[in-house]
């Protein structure tokens, strides 16, 4: 699957702006032999020698101190390529490259001159100063050099003949580099006739000429990794040949011809930065300098400000002043006028669908999709000018010398764009203009409705602009000396036209956008389909998730149901569709067995294409509505069903809704129904599609027979169209639905359809079947058959999978390319494809690929910026942005600038016992002696037996509570003075008095870390933390629990909930064996439940029985779910697990290999392989876990001590400690690739784990005078601490996949310890272990070896009740992992 992150398009429409008048030669920095420049040699693809920079030049984030100049308009920090490599294509390039034209140009034979070099005179680093600020006025910057390129009058490359003479088209054009040690500016010059040829053919046509647009922008090349490379990021400033035109017509610092960008910075750059377009600064003075040329300076006069922007993107160039708004949008005349779209005389095609078939079903008064208005593809702002004839449509790009081009039709055939007939002609009789149309040929309208409102109507012809462009995003026939006039030419209002810079985040991550004259469209990929906005890999098995509703009166009983559940599986490969509808009544079911149509939308969306023709995904997308209504015969009983596509979710599960409402026949109870094969027409218009059809089925009941029994079917399906582009979708499909089968399961409560389907041209006669069509194919169910002559075909696998087609496997994306989500992202890999998650802090830019921080929120109370006294005095409230307000605390008086403190004790506030004591803020009081009590109420003191507690003591030495010979000592001012409980005890709050600041304390009063927040905050919540409420499976296991008398025995069944209250996805019985799925509300799956012996891989829907035989599961031992593998010397132990207990009575040995010590050991969930070390033999294998497998040894050298070893199953690679070479090494799962990530630091390392959720490798080193624990990524970069105080010999450790909190068992300490990833967070399990050496955690649970028992030891993280498992041989145990049924998944 192709990445998304580094490559990210940034092209654009260019904002065409007209600013002051375009700069001329003279006007360009200045250049020449004269100068100093060196001279490039002439000729075709010629390369400079290297410049040896005198200042480091920054680019994107780093830095070289070499450049070189080509012939083709591009300057390279490395040499070039050859010129075949680069030119034919589109950016990204392989290289870095800074292209101010990057075109097949040719200076053979002296046509043009190429002039550079490095330049730090002090006139040219003034001008690039001043051109830097004016594009960007808020920065400081100054140049140490710069370097300069001009190209002067060069040429295209042409293939020239004997009888062609050279094109008299030349471009000049010119680019600087202006840099310090930490800062680049590129500045693009392109002077008043400086460009004539806008692009080149390309260098190996194949024998067409197709021309190229000159591309602009920059790029980083490619970034190198250890094992691969990256596209590294890149900016294109042109998309197309009209934006290569206005590169001398517009610029983005208020020059016309100057263009300015911000291309390096040392502290990194994630892409280029364009000048602020338009700005011009009224105390700067202009640019254009009179030490570097002899022209003179422009005046203010002369600069154009941003009220004098035009929208025209170019005027006629035989004007020497640009043209006014009135000449460029002359008055109309009134007595012309343009009606709009609703005005065409439209009429509508009845033969297909009338207004009247549905009258409610699709009622007009309401849009069909009203979320989906929000949604569309924007209608184009399209200006009109005005010529002598009257007003004409616009055309982009059109002359009237321009050979009319050719439009491809819906049939593959071409159609004549030019003079449109009479016949395609329709007049508006009320002001005789003509608006140009064309026949229904099959060609889409690109106006009109996009999106129709009630019923749907078909024109019988659509206007369609004459230059529909196709597909390709660059590619166009012309010719290099073509000079097209500039003069009446009519052009779209490109600031205000919706382009693909501006919505390319709307496609699917698997599409790209292609501008049109009209607006923008979104297209998939190859080896995708979709129709843009969402794009799915072809080949790949896709299910949908969804609810289903209705009120039905089934016969004359009335039966509801809401919300049930419905899960649909399609296999792509051969259009074979399940669905599957749960908890439904069954009187409601047996109804509907017959109504196929429910999950048959379903066979429609991803039936199997024949060539050239398309499935309902492939046009509708993700988002669209189906109605259809059925008209049972003979009782005329009449149901509406309405079924809602609301998109994909983040798994690329299409989520439907479905509403069923009327009245159906009743079905016995016992009866069965067969659906016959069927074939129907599907009719495709601007976003709608519709078809009717007549169907039978076949009633059979022992209580009343077989009755053949009929309805039709009328549907129609609306969804969003995109009405830029022409589409190719044939106005008339057959679907074929065959084995069609119904059924409902009464113990299961399940109403299950199943049919395969496929959608290609009319067929009146049956032809031969390819395999791929009747699914006799060996295809894996995730590739694509092909059919070829005959009985023959291909397979290939689906797009983010890989193999021979007939066994495919999905490709670890993530695994391939760490860096591929980019920075601040996390890649997580799926079935054939993956996805980015941004880190927290971070979002997903306009992209959708690249993480940016977070804005932090403007609070001036929080950041300091504000005026209030000083927090001790005042609190500052903030009002949202930069709005505040001041107020003075309790204790104090004034206007919140400025506050002072009020003396409580002037109002007698005390008790007539006690005295008063006034402090900043405060005041408090004490009883006097001999009386007890709170100083407001004070009482004769009474004799007390309890001592003081700490918090008392401190208390009352700082409050003044305590006496001396001279009675009560006064208090301390300005300490905090702890507040206590009724108990004596430390309150869990404390608060300073003075200052206002809170902080939460454990029970000796220390400060726990992080808790302390300023006056006016909402304090932390201290204490032991609340209790989370019981969730239902809980509840669940509780109610059971207390039926059973308090403990249940192993053959009763009792839910299991993991940690977090959830229902565990796999649920057995007791220890019968049998187990099945459940989704999140405990319900069971229907079709998951299983014999003993047979675990289920519990997804969120199981595909129901297929119609052909599937192919042999794997066979895999153990047969058990979850299991615990450890290492005991000269064997390999199994211990199974019932929940989290010990499965004594199935522990057995697993292997054993003669003649070795294995001391590490890891399991590889993937391939269902076991990983171990062998300090004996010195040497890494693995075992298959099927029958018959063999040991296979994977490293056999350089190894002297090996001991911990961890496997990253997402990534397919394995880690392991050598304490003999004191060494962490990495190699894939079959041992190549193998490299050293660490060999220094390290003294005995032992444990080692692998967190590829996250991407952290954890290891520990038991050297006793220095023990510690130390984490890195998985590349061996960003290698830290972790632990290093407490420790005495970390033999064991291990992580939370679901967390990321990683654990160790400490022989030296006897601790069993936690640590979150961060370091923080440090507590204790348990503090009484015997002598650990491995450990691994599942669930809450922690399994560690012990040596002393030499047995295998269970602590629960909740309580400190320890269970044992001793081997019947009685020797040390090793290493311990965990085996899961699945691989196990992390919590972002």
């Amino acid at each position: 699957m192709r990445g998304n992150y580094c490559c990210v398009h940034v092209g654009i429409y260019l904002l065409i702006f007209r600013t002051a008048a375009a700069i001329v030669r003279q006007e360009l920095f200045p250049y020449g032999v004269h100068r100093g420049d060196l001279l490039l040699q002439d000729g075709d693809d010629e390369t400079s020698e290297v410049v040896k920079l005198k200042t480091p030049f920054t680019f994107f984030e780093a830095q070289f101190r070499e450049l070189y100049v080509g012939t083709n308009g591009i300057i390279s920090t490395q040499k070039f390529p050859r010129e075949t490599q680069y030119i034919d294509e589109s950016f990204p390039t392989e290289f870095p490259v800074i292209a101010p034209f990057m075109a097949d140009i040719d200076t053979t034979g002296g046509r043009g001159k190429i002039y550079y070099r490095e330049d730090d005179s002090a006139d040219v680093l003034r001008r690039a100063a001043q051109e830097v600020r004016r594009g960007f006025p808020h920065v400081e910057f100054y140049p140490a050099n710069s370097f300069i390129v001009t190209w002067e009058d060069v040429a295209a490359h042409e293939e020239l003949t004997a009888n062609s003479r050279p094109s008299n088209m030349l471009n000049t054009f010119q680019a600087v580099l202006a840099y310090d040690s930490k800062n680049a500016y590129a500045i693009f010059l392109y002077p008043e006739d400086g460009l004539n040829f806008f692009g080149s053919h390309y260098k190996e046509p194949y024998g067409m000429q197709m021309a190229l647009s000159a591309q602009v922008g920059f790029c980083r090349g490619e970034i190198g990794f250890i094992l691969w490379k990256t596209d590294g990021p890149y900016y294109s400033v042109t998309s197309d040949e009209q934006s290569v035109k206005n590169l001398h017509q517009s610029g983005n610092v208020g020059i016309s011809g100057v263009w300015l960008f911000h291309i390096g910075n040392a502290s990194g750059l994630s892409n280029i930065e364009p000048a602020e377009v338009g700005v011009n600064s009224a105390e700067e003075p202009p640019v254009i300098d009179s030490t570097l040329n002899n022209q003179g300076r422009i005046t203010g006069h002369d600069v154009y400000n941003e009220a004098d922007v035009f929208t025209e993107s170019y005027y006629d160039e035989d004007e020497v002043t640009p043209p006014t708004l009135e000449q460029v949008y002359p008055k109309p005349n009134p007595d012309i006028l343009i009606p709009d779209h609703e005005d065409h005389d439209f009429s509508p095609n009845l033969d297909i669908l009338e207004t009247d078939v549905f009258p409610d079903v699709f009622p007009s008064a309401n849009p069909p999709y009203p979320e989906l208005e929000g949604e569309s593809y924007p209608e184009p702002e399209i200006h009109t000018h005005y010529g002598a004839i009257g007003p004409v449509l616009p055309h982009p790009e059109s002359s009237e010398n321009e050979p009319h081009p050719r439009i491809p039709s819906h049939e593959g055939g071409d159609v004549q764009s030019g003079p449109v007939t009479d016949s395609n002609t329709h007049r508006n009789p009320s002001n005789g203009v003509q608006l140009q149309h064309l026949d229904n040929e099959g060609v889409q309208s690109n106006f009109g409705s996009t999106y129709p409102e009630g019923d749907v109507l078909i024109p019988k012809s659509f206007p369609v602009p004459r230059n529909n462009p196709s597909h390709d995003r660059s590619i166009s026939v012309v010719n290099v000396e073509e000079n097209i006039p500039q003069t009446h030419v009519f052009t779209y209002n490109t600031p205000n036209k919706d382009t693909c810079a501006r919505h390319q985040s709307e496609c699917s991550k698997d599409a790209y956008c292609t501008d049109y004259p009209t607006g923008y469209c979104c297209h998939c990929e190859q080896q995708f389909y979709g129709n843009g906005k969402h794009c799915l890999a072809q080949g790949a098995t896709q299910r949908v998730n969804g609810k289903v509703s209705g009120r039905l009166l089934v016969g004359r009983t009335s039966v509801d149901f809401n919300n049930v559940d419905l899960h649909a599986y399609i296999v792509v490969t051969d259009g074979r569709a399940y669905t599957a509808i749960s908890h439904i009544p069954q009187l409601a079911a047996m109804a509907l067995m017959p109504i196929s149509a429910i999950g048959g939308l379903f066979g429609w969306l991803f039936a199997l294409e024949k060539p050239q023709y398309e499935n309902g995904f492939s046009v509708t997308g993700a988002k669209f509505i189906q109605r259809a209504e059925v008209t049972f015969s003979p009782g005329n009983e009449k149901i509406s069903i309405t079924q809602r596509a609301d998109g994909l979710d983040e798994n690329n599960y299409l989520s439907v809704k479905t509403n069923i409402q009327g009245q159906l026949p009743e079905i016995p109870l016992d009866a069965t129904v067969e659906v016959e094969p069927y074939k129907e027409l599907y009719y495709y218009t601007t976003s709608a599609v519709t078809s009717s059809a007549y169907r039978e089925y076949v009633v059979t009941s022992p209580s009343t027979g077989s009755r053949r029994l009929s309805y039709q079917l009328r549907q129609n399906i609306t969804y969003q169209d995109c009405i830029h582009s022409p589409r190719h979708t044939r106005a008339t499909q057959q679907l074929g639905a065959d084995r069609v089968f119904v059924l409902y399961t009464e113990n299961e409560r399940v109403l299950r359809y199943a049919m395969t389907n496929q959608i290609g041209p009319i067929e009146d006669k049956p032809e031969a079947t390819s395999p791929c069509y009747d699914g006799s194919h060996e295809c894996d169910t995730s590739a694509q058959c092909s059919p070829g002559v005959g009985t023959q075909y291909t397979c290939e696998c689906a797009a983010g999978y890989q193999g021979d087609g007939r066994n495919c496997i999905d490709i670890d994306e993530c695994a391939e390319d760490y860096n591929r989500c980019g920075s601040h992202a996390a890649c997580i890999n799926f079935p054939g494809r993956y996805r980015c998650e941004c880190q927290t802090g971070y979002r997903f830019a306009t992209d959708g690929r690249t993480c940016v921080p977070i804005a932090p929120v403007v609070n001036p109370c929080e950041d300091g910026h504000h005026n209030c006294d000083s927090a001790e005095r005042a609190r500052c409230i903030h009002h949202g942005g930069s709005e505040f307000s001041c107020q003075c605390l309790p204790g104090y008086t004034g206007n919140g600038y400025a506050c002072f403190d009020v003396d409580e004790c002037t109002g007698n506030r005390c008790h007539r016992n006690a005295a008063c004591h006034n402090t900043p803020g405060t005041f408090y009081c004490l009883c006097n002696p001999g009386y007890a009590g709170d100083g407001f109420q004070c009482a004769p003191a009474a004799v007390t037996t309890r001592p003081k507690t700490p918090c008392e003591f401190e208390r009352d030495r700082l409050s003044g509570g305590e006496y001396g010979p001279r009675g009560p000592r006064p208090p301390i001012v300005g300490h905090h003075i702890p507040q206590c409980d009724e108990n004596g005890n430390y309150s869990p709050r404390q608060c300073h008095s003075s200052t206002g600041y809170c902080w939460c304390v454990d029970t000796n009063g220390q400060e726990i870390h992080g808790t302390r927040t300023p006056p006016g905050t909402t304090p932390s919540r201290c204490g032991p933390p609340e209790p989370r409420p019981q969730t239902v499976c809980e509840r669940w296991k509780q109610s059971i629990l207390e039926h059973y008398g308090g403990r249940a025995s192993e053959d009763q069944y009792v839910p299991q909930c993991d940690e977090f209250g959830n229902f565990h996805p796999l649920q057995c019985h007791g220890n019968s064996g049998y187990c099945w799925c459940v989704d999140k509300d405990g319900r069971e799956i229907p079709g998951t439940r299983t014999t003993p012996g047979v675990p289920p891989a519990c997804i969120p829907s199981v595909a129901p029985p297929t119609v052909r035989p599937t192919r042999r599961p794997d066979v895999v031992i153990p047969p058990t779910g979850t299991f615990l593998l450890y290492a005991q010397g000269q064997q390999i132990g199994y211990l199974p697990l019932s929940g989290t207990r010990f499965d004594t009575k199935e522990a057995k040995t697993l292997l054993a290999p003669h003649g070795s010590i294995v001391v590490g050991i890891d399991y590889e969930c993937n391939g269902k392989m076991v990983y171990w070390t062998d300090v004996a033999g010195r040497s890494i294998s693995r075992v298959s876990l099927e029958p018959g497998a063999e040991p296979e040894v994977i490293i056999s050298s350089g190894l002297i001590s090996p001991e911990g070893i961890a496997i990253d199953y997402r990534h397919r690679t394995m880690y392991w400690t050598d304490s003999g070479h004191d060494k962490i090494e990495k190699a894939d799962l079959d041992g190549q690739h193998r490299r050293v990530l660490f060999d220094t630091d390290l003294v005995n390392p032992r444990a080692i784990v692998v967190d590829p959720i996250r991407g952290n490798l954890y290891w520990t080193d038991w050297y006793r005078e220095a023990p510690k624990i130390e984490v890195s990524s998985l590349d061996g970069t960003n290698r830290r601490m972790l632990v290093n105080t407490d420790l005495g010999l970390p033999n064991g450790l291990t992580v939370d996949l679901l967390t990321g909190e990683v654990c160790w068992a400490d022989a030296g300490t006897k601790k069993l310890e936690c640590i979150l990833a961060n370091g923080q967070g440090r507590h204790t399990i348990h503090s009484n272990l015997n002598y650990p050496f491995g450990i691994v955690r599942y669930l809450n649970q922690f399994y560690y070896t012990d040596w002393r028992r030499d047995g295998i030891i269970n602590v629960s993280k909740e309580h400190s009740q320890l269970t044992e498992y001793l081997p019947q041989q009685r020797s040390h145990v090793y290493g311990i992992t965990v085996a899961y049924p699945y691989c196990p998944s992390g919590r972002k």
